[in-house]
């Protein structure tokens, strides 16, 4: 069973080789490593062609111009061979170094796409400037994965008609069986945040879809994100999702969505009950 990881990229030198000693470090036998750089000027090409050597092979990337994250996304989902493909944001690790191994074990049995839990952590008097080395990038990632959680997203509860109302899995904890996406269709281009909320409505809520929870925390990410930085962003984000949903065929409106901004407190209380 032969993972593909995707990481996409641009100006990322001060959080990527910790994304990168993360997959690095995967006890699967078999993965690849795919990098989609849109061009970078900050040193990312630089430390994408250091790392490069250190996986054997396993790594492919390019960089050029592209129209965006999902354009970027969807390049590496064609340049993928693996028969399951999942994402890796920049400034994302996986959360310990089985990962890959649990995906390849589900994706064993009869499964179209798998789905876990992610936290999200405190990076205050964590970060370096920029990563010098190896050695430096795997210091960092371990400091990182024992951060204090500030907020943990599980997908335990989570089913497909909920995507309706706003609720959606985690979407770097998903994986999906890469021939999918020649039936099903990749990203769509004219969404600005939630390209990846209406791939998952087309996905996860077509009739014969086997899906698997994978309990278990599969990714860490920093705190902050583009869909979340201010309110227009997350008005975006709404408009988004509500348009996804009627584009598929459901309905769904704005006040439908209010409801979720309840369950998400939950989800920065459970930490401080449950979770280093």
């Amino acid at each position: 069973m032969k993972i593909s990881v995707i990481t996409v990229c641009w100006n990322s030198a001060k959080t990527i080789e910790t994304a990168f000693a993360s997959v690095l470090n995967q006890r699967c036998p078999e993965y690849e490593y795919i990098v989609i750089d849109g061009g970078s000027r900050d040193g990312t090409i630089a430390l994408i062609k250091k790392w490069e050597p250190l996986f054997k092979g396993r790594m492919r990337w390019i960089s050029e111009r592209d129209e965006g994250m999902y354009d970027a996304i969807n390049k590496g989902i064609k340049m993928a061979t693996g028969e399951v493909v999942g994402i890796l944001n920049a400034d994302d690790f996986l959360s310990d170094d089985q990962v890959l191994a649990h995906v390849a074990q589900a994706f064993a049995n009869p499964i179209d796409a798998l789905y876990g839990d992610i936290r999200f952590i405190s990076t205050e008097g964590l970060e370096a400037s920029v990563e010098t080395g190896e050695a430096e990038a795997h210091q960092q990632l371990c400091r990182l994965r024992a951060a204090k959680t500030r907020r943990y997203y599980s997908a335990k509860k989570w089913r497909p008609w909920m995507l309706q109302w706003g609720y959606m899995p985690p979407h770097p904890s998903v994986y999906i069986r890469r021939a999918l996406f020649c039936e099903i269709g990749y990203y769509k281009l004219g969404y600005h945040i939630a390209a990846d909320y209406e791939l998952l409505i087309r996905y996860l809520r077509k009739p014969g879809m086997v899906l698997h929870y994978c309990a278990c925390c599969m990714v860490g990410m920093r705190m902050g994100g583009k869909s979340t930085k201010n309110w227009r962003s997350n008005l975006l984000l709404n408009q988004e999702i509500v348009r996804g949903n009627r584009e598929n065929g459901y309905a769904c409106c704005l006040p439908m969505l209010v409801p979720k901004y309840v369950f998400k407190i939950w989800e920065f209380i459970l930490p401080k009950l449950f979770v280093k």
